[in-house]
């Protein structure tokens, strides 16, 4: 994670850090999470929903459900390229729209109060408890039971996070989007687990420890919770995370996957691969299939452009450097095969950086 939006929307972004003294911890709640991030402050309700937007970086449209309320409307929240979280404090019902073009799955937690939330036909109602989470492309709605007190966090996960850290756990990417069950109950042993990860973000972000404004140990803390998440709550893809880690993968293909990495600059062919894995083209295509649920080249493609997206947000390089320093010879296909995979054009996420 590199930049944030910072307290101050009109100030130039910030390091995920505040310098924030501790609060006391509290068992079932976050205690006043990201004090010193305050975005908006109003009882103009459309100051909050312009906020909320803007924290979430576009990937958001929002609108009243039953008009506009009075009341005190408040968020703070910190924001990076892949990820985002907000403290909501509003009695406003709200519909949450995704917008077109950006893969994100969001994560409502509740901190006091409760809200009665909807996710197409789907119903629950979200407090300390119990969690709600939306995929790509869902709407959904939030209405707090209780208008006073009624406080909750939000979380935007970048779909390309969730897809990295199902890879880590079953050595393969995902075959189709992953889409979680609605509600999320924090009261097992692995709910619980994704609340205190989320706890520990948020302590990291008010804490002034300069340890934590390192962005290795943030990107770590991030990637334990959607790995949480990915165990914790069942989804579409859950069926091959159930029985663990799988076996290591044969010598041909571990020669192959190696190679692969080794030349991943370099045009690569079947052929090569297949060559490097001292086996035919067919029987390095069957397993690749059985092992990783894809091609050979379909691998390298997508291993090609993780790296490009990754080159993209850490560097201020333009994307056609970037996409020839990784062995892209056609920028239209490229670029193609870019929103294919992610949802949004090259162009679009060198915008967020």
């Amino acid at each position: 994670m590199a930049e944030t939006l910072t307290p101050d929307s009109g100030r130039p972004p910030q390091p995920l850090h505040s310098t924030a003294a501790d609060t006391p911890r509290e068992v079932n709640a976050v205690p006043e999470p990201l004090r010193t991030y305050l975005i908006s402050k109003s009882r103009n309700p459309v100051d909050l929903l312009n906020a909320a937007t803007l924290l979430f970086g576009g990937s958001i449209a929002t609108s009243p459900l039953d008009g506009l309320c009075s009341g005190d409307h408040e968020l703070r929240g910190v924001a990076a390229h892949d990820f985002a979280v907000g403290y909501f404090a509003s009695p406003l019902d709200v519909r949450v729209a995704s917008a077109e073009g950006r893969r994100s799955y969001f994560v409502n937690i509740g901190v006091s109060g409760a809200i009665s939330a909807a996710r197409g036909s789907l119903r629950a109602t979200l407090d300390k408890s119990t969690a709600g989470v939306v995929n790509p492309g869902d709407s959904q709605e939030l209405r707090p039971v209780h208008a006073r007190g009624t406080r909750f966090l939000g979380l935007r996960i970048d779909a390309a996070l969730i897809d990295q850290e199902f890879s880590a756990l079953t050595g393969h990417p995902p075959l189709s989007p992953i889409r979680f069950d609605f509600a999320l109950d924090l009261a097992t042993s692995t709910g619980r687990a994704v609340r205190l990860l989320v706890r520990s973000l948020l302590e990291q972000l008010d804490s002034g420890d300069p340890l934590f404004q390192r962005p290795d140990v943030q990107r770590s803390q991030l990637r334990s919770i959607v790995t949480a998440l990915l165990l914790a709550q069942p989804h579409s893809h859950t069926a091959e995370l159930r029985d663990g880690p799988p076996p290591g993968h044969p010598r041909a293909v571990r020669a192959a996957l190696a190679f692969i990495e080794a030349n991943l600059t370099e045009h690569i062919s079947l052929g090569d691969i297949a060559r490097a894995a001292h086996c035919s083209p067919r029987t390095i295509s069957s397993a690749f299939r059985n092992r990783l649920g894809v091609s050979p080249l379909s691998y390298v493609r997508n291993l090609r452009l993780d790296r490009i997206r990754e080159d993209i947000l850490a560097s201020t390089d333009p994307v056609g450097t970037i996409a020839y320093r990784w062995g892209v010879s056609h920028l239209g296909r490229f670029a193609s095969a870019y929103r294919d995979r992610f949802a949004e054009l090259p162009s679009d996420t060198a915008a967020r950086r």
